[in-house]
């Protein structure tokens, strides 16, 4: 009987997560705050009805692989190359904070009076150092989905956003492979940049042949066929593959640029139409729920609750000035600098990836853990409740709000159907 049991789950996680989704709505929040909610309650740390199995881990990777190509079709080339210098800055400025208040933080609590910490191999030093480099990571998949409902992902903010995501993962990765490496002689700081680097030539090589190809023929076909769409999901599918698994890069970031790649064909508002709709069918929800499914809280003693505490206000508060002050040296005015500041917050899965190879490694100890599981909860269900204040109209000069409107009626007509 176990065997059938993934339709029980996926039955659960699909009725569960609309209609928490329509309940936040109906509160004036985003959709997806519901569809998080809903992976709490139902998952261990609620009443305990689902937990991530292999079958839910593997479509939820599907769905933010679906959700960040759908985010590069979307995304304005020209004004992603406008915000270049200023996503990269704003990217640096989002590591560098974080990790020195991570790293404050952790050089406050990580005693030996704090239960269950190991002290004594690797070094001290670096293992606060490690607790910062878990702040730098950013989720910009929670963003994404946030912005796509408030009509906003293809604003200035929104692009610039999603540039210094993109850049910040590439940072994050180096900044785990220089601590890892100081632990485990086995990781190379020389080779794992030479494959970054390799990863974007290769990028530029194979999307130009790609693009160019796939242009001509969606272009010169007389129709609009379900083939089109079957091309492009391959593409991505191996762009996100060759990202991860040849280049060490994550693989929403193949994802993402495989959508780039393509949104620039006539076309390409039929295929965001089908990709948009499997991906609310099925794969976004499953991915959304399944962050609230990895959350399950070890007991934790006062000063580990007090290190859970400090560590979130502080992962919220160093995305926002890091980010917020990166945005501000690069010339955007202040409601853009502080929308840049809270797209970034969440953390999500990927801060539980990095601590999940820190741990691998001794360099977080297991009572630590819990606090990192509390920021990327926090993280991540406050950042779009955040964005909607920052985005909300008012919030920005009215020609601003006038082409948000615009960006918004295709979005609007979405969520009437719904």
């Amino acid at each position: 009987m176990d065997t059938y049991r993934y339709l029980l789950d996926l039955a659960i996680i699909l009725i569960s997560t609309k209609l928490l989704g329509l309940l936040t709505r109906r509160v004036q929040m985003p959709q997806v705050v519901g569809a998080l909610l809903a992976g709490l309650i139902l998952g261990p740390a609620g009443f305990g009805i689902l937990a991530e199995t292999s079958f839910i881990h593997e479509v939820a990777e599907i769905g933010v692989i679906v959700l960040m190509f759908t985010a590069g079709m979307e995304t304005d080339i020209k004004e992603l190359k406008a915000s270049g210098k200023a996503s990269f800055v704003i990217a640096l400025c989002g590591v560098i904070v974080p990790l020195i208040g991570g790293y404050a933080v952790a050089w406050f609590f990580n005693r030996p009076s704090m239960a269950g910490s190991n002290l004594s191999s690797p070094p001290v030093v670096l293992q606060n150092v490690f607790i910062g480099v878990v702040l730098t990571a950013t989720s910009v998949s929670i963003t994404v989905e946030t912005l796509k409902e408030l009509g906003a992902l293809k604003s200035r903010s929104g692009n610039a956003i999603l540039g210094a995501a993109i850049i910040d993962d590439v940072l994050g990765i180096i900044a785990l492979t220089i601590v890892t490496s100081l632990a485990d002689d086995s990781v190379k700081i020389g080779m794992v940049l030479i494959k970054i680097v390799g990863f974007f030539v290769f990028s530029g090589v194979v999307g130009f042949v790609f693009y160019k190809m796939y242009k001509k023929w969606v272009d010169g076909a007389e129709k609009e066929l379900h083939r089109h769409t079957i091309i492009a999901f391959v593409f991505c599918l191996l762009m996100a593959f060759i990202a991860e698994e040849v280049f060490g890069v994550a693989d929403i970031t193949g994802a993402y640029i495989a959508g780039l790649i393509i949104s620039n064909v006539q076309r390409s508002t039929y295929l965001e139409s089908k990709f948009d709709t499997l991906s609310y069918l099925l794969l976004s929800p499953v991915f959304f729920a399944s962050i609230g499914l990895k959350v399950n809280l070890p007991q934790m003693s006062v000063s580990i609750i007090m290190f859970a505490v400090v560590l979130t206000v502080v992962a919220v508060l160093t995305k926002i000035v890091g980010c917020g002050l990166g945005a501000k040296i690069c010339g955007y005015k202040n409601y853009q600098a502080k929308r840049i500041g809270v797209g970034m917050i969440s953390r999500g899965e990927v801060a539980l990836i990095v601590a999940s190879k820190g741990s691998a490694l001794g360099l977080m100890s297991s009572s630590i853990l819990g606090p990192v599981i509390v920021v990327v909860v926090i993280t991540t269900v406050i950042t779009p409740i955040l964005l909607k204040v920052v985005f909300a109209p008012g919030t920005g000069p009215s020609t601003q709000v006038e082409d948000a409107k615009k960006v918004t009626s295709y979005y609007e007509n979405r969520e009437d159907n719904r």
